[in-house]
């Protein structure tokens, strides 16, 4: 079956887009939290196969100086077969004419992006809502 995708959350259904993220696995993120990010996202990336969303992802951006990349996350039976490559690549083409593009990650899939051509920033820094879960999952450390 084709994909098809999208840049427009008209039709989105927020509770097909909150059960992707846990189905991802990347959290259990509620439909009305989605809807907030989602619309205040310059760029968004809806794929669906058969009318089922099986692909998203997002990028914050203010038009000239900073596009930040997140929400990347796929079924489950999708991973693998370089749809989340084809996501990032068009956020990234989307992003152009950006001075940076910054890409948030899960712990341990820093080797995919950095295939993408991604750099490690060095002086990245967080504040978490949850930093001793942050810490525990690997987003951030001590150091």
């Amino acid at each position: 079956m084709p994909l098809v995708w999208s840049h427009s959350i008209d039709a989105l259904d927020w509770n097909e887009l909150s059960a992707l993220y846990d189905a991802a696995p990347l959290g259990n993120k509620n439909p009305g939290s989605l809807k907030t990010a989602f619309t205040n996202s310059m760029f968004k990336c809806f794929v669906y196969e058969d009318g089922k969303l099986v692909g998203v992802g997002r990028a914050l951006a203010d038009g000239v100086d900073c596009s930040y990349i997140c929400d990347v996350a796929l079924l489950p039976s999708h991973q693998g077969l370089g749809l989340g490559k084809q996501i990032v690549a068009k956020l990234v083409e989307l992003s152009s004419g950006h001075k940076k593009i910054i890409l948030y990650s899960v712990p341990g899939k820093e080797a995919f992006y950095k295939k993408m051509g991604f750099k490690r920033m060095s002086t990245a820094m967080a504040i978490f809502e949850n930093q001793a879960v942050a810490m525990e999952r690997g987003y951030v450390n001590e150091t």
